[in-house]
């Protein structure tokens, strides 16, 4: 079966890993370079945490899993070191305690911790006693263009062809297989083409005829833009994803500290350069949060734009009469890519998957 996979983020990367390890021919088309879209500018948090409804959250679960197998007996791209989560206003105590209440009951790993067990997993922790607590142990963060090199490094071992510079215009289907048609004309065949395009997937399905809607960072503001600011090297300790009241963090490698700081997206542009009280206020607000850090200074700030379908559900699934073009599309990327690659992979040869079953693109109707 020779398929073209479209997108060499870490989705694309992950399916076209899963496709070789069936035995397909693959060719991964991408029009930059590996990682050049939403996935180089990932928080790259992989959970179940907060996600909903109920089947969207089993799905997440299930790839938290995945992520575990599949960095079995070590991966530099995946720490298993889990996340802490501190609540010190009222506001996020009730919404923590109401979160740990439903995870509680659906089974997922969660413990309530002490203030003393909190610094005992993050020595350099500040935050208050009376703060409550929480630690979720299965979770997990990854450093995402290692995870993607990861999946590329595999899907080349099994025979994939990476194909830079390489900008899809259009994709077509009929009985007898798919088509693809590239910004400078020229055209290629294959029996199946996977769309992997992220928040360009609107536009290349409906080169097909088919409805995915998504998001479009240019109109949706914090919706989709978000600052994801990278401290220079540190001497504190971190080892986890940690979340407080005003700032998310987890380390980014080398000393350096990766931060979020929610509150501050709603001015988050998509073209233009952050502005500098951005960076200041994390750095700020991080000296609170963690010791030894007064001195840390911004190597940068960017501007996230997520992937999001208009409903916030992962979209997987064909989307042609004819079942030659596959459509997979997720906000949840960094977490779902482990368990996509085999997902995806098996229902392109043929193989229904009942996880995948709830997010098809067929629930957006026609155009």
């Amino acid at each position: 079966m020779r398929v073209a996979v479209v997108g060499a983020g870490v989705v694309g990367a992950a399916v076209a890993a899963g496709l070789t390890r069936r035995g397909a021919e693959v060719t991964l088309y991408e029009r930059s370079e590996p990682g050049a879209g939403t996935s180089g500018t990932s928080v790259a948090w992989i959970n179940s945490n907060n996600k909903d409804p109920e089947h969207y959250f089993a799905l997440n679960h299930a790839a938290v899993q995945a992520h575990h197998a599949l960095a079995k007996g070590g991966g530099d791209w995946f720490f298993p070191t889990g996340n802490l989560e501190c609540a010190a206003g009222e506001e996020h105590r009730a919404r923590l305690e109401e979160r740990v209440g439903k995870l509680e009951a659906r089974g997922y790993p969660v413990r309530r911790v002490t203030a003393a067990e909190a610094r005992e997993l993050e020595p350099d922790l500040i935050q208050p006693d009376s703060a409550d607590y929480a630690f979720f142990p299965e979770e997990a963060h990854t450093y995402p263009i290692s995870l993607l090199g990861r999946f590329l490094g595999e899907a080349r071992d099994g025979g994939a062809q990476v194909v830079t510079g390489a900008e899809v215009r259009e994709i077509s289907s009929s009985a007898g297989g798919a088509g693809l048609t590239f910004a400078d004309g020229r055209t290629e065949s294959a029996d199946t083409v996977v769309t992997c395009t992220g928040r360009w997937t609107q536009e290349l399905a409906a080169s097909a005829g088919i409805t995915v809607p998504m998001l479009d960072p240019r109109v949706s503001g914090a919706t989709t833009n978000g600052y994801l600011g990278v401290t220079t090297p540190v001497p504190a300790r971190l080892s986890r994803v940690l979340h407080t009241d005003g700032l998310n963090l987890r380390p980014d490698g080398a000393g350096r500290i990766h931060l979020q700081a929610l509150d501050l997206d709603g001015t988050a542009d998509p073209v233009l350069d952050p502005p500098a009280v951005i960076g200041a206020g994390m750095l700020e607000r991080l000296s609170r949060v963690l010791a030894l850090t007064e001195g840390a200074r911004m190597e940068h700030v960017r501007v996230g734009l997520r992937a999001i379908p208009a409903d916030g559900l992962t979209v997987t699934g064909f989307a042609d009469p004819h079942a030659r073009i596959y459509v997979a599309a997720t906000h949840s990327g960094i977490t779902l890519s482990a368990l996509l690659a085999d997902e995806v992979a098996g229902e392109v040869h043929g193989a229904e998957s009942a996880m995948l079953g709830p997010f098809r693109p067929a629930r957006f109707g026609a155009r």
